[in-house]
C-alpha cells in the first residue's frame, strides 16, 4: 500500500508539472525570455565616440575651412556665401555625419583659410575638415590626414596670349608668380635651382594676388594647378586675353583635410564622398562647375572630365600622386 501511495504521488507531480509547462502563459514567458536572451547577444555593443565625432555630437557644431578665392572649387560669390565644387562635397559629407551621429541638425561654422595656415588649422584643431584646392602628399600626411580625393589636376601656366610664353622653357630670366605654401612653389623653384633658370620667383599669399601680379604684368607666368588657372581665367576682366599652356610639371590629387590618427572621422567622410563619386553625384557637381556658366560672371570654364576623373569616380581612394 505504501509503495502504491508513492506511485500515485509521483504521478500527480509529472501531471501537474506538464500541465503547467504547456500552459500558454508559461509559455509567452519561456518565448519572450528566449527571445530577449537571443536580442542581448545579437545586439551590438554602442560604439563610444572619439576624436573629431565625439566633438561634433557634444558640441553640435562642425568647423569647416574654405577658401576664398580658389575658383571653381571653394570662394566666395558676390553675397559673401562660399561655393565652389569642393564645397558641394563637403556639404555631403556633412549630412552622412549627421545621419551617423542621429543628429537633426549640426550648426556649420565655416573658417576662411590659405595656402599657408590651412594645414595648421587642421592639426591645432581650429578646423574640423578642410574641403578647398589642397593637394594630399606624403610630406603634409606627417601633420595631417587626407579624405578620398576629389579631383586630380596637372600643374602648368597661365600668361598673356601675347606674352610669347608657350612653356617652361620660355621662362628664363623672368619673373614668375605662384602661391606660397603650395606644391607649384616647391616645384618651381626646384626646377629653377636643377635647369638654372635664373628665374625671379614670386610667392603670393593667395591666388587672387598671384593673378594681380600677373595682370599688372609684375609677372611674365602663373604657376598652378591647371583647374585653378582656368578658374582665374575666368574671373578675368577680359578672359580671351589669357591662355593656360606648358607641359605639366606634376598631377596631383586633391582631398579634404582631416585631423591625423581620426579613422572613424576619416571612415565616414570617405565613404560619403565614395557614395557620391559611384552614383553619379560627384559627377554631376562636376559638370555643374566644370562645363556650365559659374558666378559671379557667367563664364563657362569648359574643363572636360579627364580620364583620370573617369577613373577616380569609378573607383575612389586616397592615393597621393607620388
Amino acid at each position: 500500500m505504501k509503495v502504491i501511495g508513492i506511485s500515485w504521488r509521483l504521478l500527480f507531480t509529472a501531471t501537474l508539472a506538464t500541465a503547467l509547462l504547456s500552459s500558454p502563459t508559461l509559455a509567452k514567458a519561456k518565448s519572450k525570455a528566449k527571445a530577449e536572451s537571443k536580442a542581448s547577444k545579437a545586439a551590438p555593443a554602442p560604439v563610444e565616440l572619439t576624436g573629431t565625432l565625439k566633438k561634433i555630437k557634444d558640441s553640435g557644431v562642425i568647423t569647416v575651412g574654405h577658401r576664398e578665392e580658389s575658383i571653381p572649387f571653394s570662394y566666395y560669390d558676390d553675397k559673401r556665401q562660399v561655393i565652389g565644387y569642393s564645397q558641394d562635397l563637403v556639404e555631403i559629407v556633412i549630412e552622412a555625419i549627421k545621419a551617423d551621429l542621429q543628429m537633426a541638425e549640426i550648426n556649420v561654422k565655416m573658417v576662411p583659410v590659405t595656402s599657408a595656415n590651412r594645414i595648421e588649422l587642421v592639426e591645432e584643431g581650429t578646423v574640423d575638415i578642410e574641403c578647398g584646392s589642397t593637394t594630399n602628399n606624403r610630406e603634409r600626411q606627417k601633420k595631417v590626414s587626407f579624405s578620398n580625393t576629389i579631383f586630380i589636376i596637372s600643374t602648368r601656366l597661365l600668361t598673356k596670349a601675347d606674352s610669347g610664353v608657350t612653356d617652361f622653357s620660355d621662362l628664363s630670366g623672368k619673373n614668375v608668380v605662384t602661391t606660397k605654401g603650395t606644391t607649384s612653389e616647391r616645384l618651381l623653384r626646384q626646377m629653377n635651382k636643377d635647369k638654372k633658370l635664373n628665374m625671379s620667383i614670386i610667392a603670393a599669399k593667395d591666388h587672387g594676388e598671384a593673378f594681380l601680379l600677373l595682370e599688372t604684368r609684375r609677372a611674365v607666368a602663373f604657376m598652378m594647378d591647371d583647374a585653378l588657372l582656368y578658374g582665374e581665367m575666368a574671373n578675368a576682366r577680359h578672359p580671351e586675353a589669357w591662355r593656360v599652356v606648358g607641359k605639366p610639371q606634376s598631377f596631383e590629387a586633391y582631398g579634404c583635410i582631416l585631423p591625423k590618427y581620426d579613422s572613424p572621422f576619416k571612415k565616414v567622410v570617405d565613404e560619403a564622398l565614395a557614395t557620391a563619386m559611384t552614383s553619379g553625384e560627384a559627377e554631376a557637381i562636376y559638370s555643374k562647375w566644370f562645363l556650365q556658366p559659374i558666378p559671379p560672371k557667367g563664364l563657362n570654364l569648359n574643363f572636360p572630365l579627364s580620364d583620370a576623373m573617369k577613373a577616380l569616380y569609378k573607383a575612389p581612394n586616397d592615393k597621393p600622386y607620388e
